[in-house]
């Protein structure tokens, strides 16, 4: 499919080859904070909405959800570049809007004054941006949107809805945080603890032991982001992963490990939780992006002020 015709090339990034970066695409509303403009556009609709973003085009926008996390992606291949000038495997951001290309010049001008390495901004005004996430090659995609994450994860792209919070400014090594049920494996053992609950959800796990757990929605992302990873020693690397499960570790987190193993996808750390709140870990760890399926843990980890992403 054509690019839409409102692409605008930022032509103060070098370009990315989309064929060998990890390409992330983020909604305006998760990168930055719109939640005022957004519900102007909800109580008085798009004409108003276009007449104050262009009034303030020149007032950068508050950072969002998404914002540290970008950033961290981008010292993650400063210090790739720095290692090797000609690596191509590199992090390639890029905005896809639902605002017109009229009322985008705010967010332009919001990426240039903060630093933000963005090589896309795509201004597309169909109801359904994420027919675009596949021409671009998208990865993974953060929206505020339910629907966008929706119709994303319906188009075979690892996606996740934000919610707005206040985040801290990040230039450090990149910290990433996954649940491992329904986000990085399958929820084929979820199903099993709804209908024969923990008991019959251990016996499974433990009958399926030598079996790889399926993939999850998110898995496809977590692998790229391994494949980057993997071109550092452990010590020199930008980038440190996690899994926070609520499984336990002694009876459900042997298959769990295996099933990494089997994919050839390196976690930094595992924590198996067996139930337990995730939000004091989560505060010790400090992710720049928390994946889960769990709207209580979503909420535990921004009680502890933790970017995170809900994977519906």
């Amino acid at each position: 499919m054509a690019e839409p015709e409102s692409t605008v090339i930022n032509t103060d990034v070098k370009e990315k080859d989309p064929s060998e970066a990890l390409v992330i695409a983020v909604t305006t509303r998760a990168i930055f904070n719109l939640e005022e403009e957004h519900q102007l556009y909800l109580e008085k609709g798009k004409e108003e909405y276009v007449r104050h973003q262009q009034a303030n085009q020149d007032k950068p926008l508050p950072p969002g959800t998404a914002f540290a996390f970008i950033q961290a992606a981008q010292y993650v291949n400063e210090k790739i570049l720095e290692s090797n000038p000609a690596e191509k495997g590199l992090f390639d951001i890029v905005v896809l809007s639902n605002n017109s290309p009229e009322s985008g010049a705010r967010i332009i001008n919001s990426a240039k004054h903060y630093g933000l390495e963005i090589s896309k901004f795509c201004f597309v005004s169909d109801e359904d941006s994420t027919q675009y996430l596949k021409s671009h090659r998208v990865k993974l995609f953060l929206s505020a949107d339910r629907t966008d994450v929706c119709n994303a994860l319906r188009r075979g792209v690892s996606a996740a809805l934000v919610f707005q919070q206040e985040v801290q400014a990040s230039s450090t090594m990149l910290r990433v945080a996954f649940d491992g049920d329904a986000v990085l494996f399958s929820d084929e053992t979820d199903q099993i603890f709804q209908e024969r609950g923990l008991e019959g959800a251990m016996q499974y796990e433990q009958a399926m032991e030598a079996v790889p757990i399926g993939e999850g929605p998110i898995k496809a992302f977590a692998m790229h982001l391994g494949n980057m990873r993997k071109k550092f020693n452990q010590e020199e690397s930008p980038i440190r992963t996690y899994l926070v499960t609520a499984r336990s570790g002694r009876d459900m987190g042997i298959r769990a490990i295996k099933t990494l193993r089997e994919w050839g996808l390196a976690i930094d750390e595992a924590f198996f939780m067996d139930g337990a709140p995730k939000g004091p870990i989560l505060a010790q760890i400090q992710p720049h992006i928390f994946f889960d399926d769990g709207l209580h843990n979503i909420q535990g980890a921004q009680d502890v002020g933790v970017p995170s992403a809900w994977v519906p």
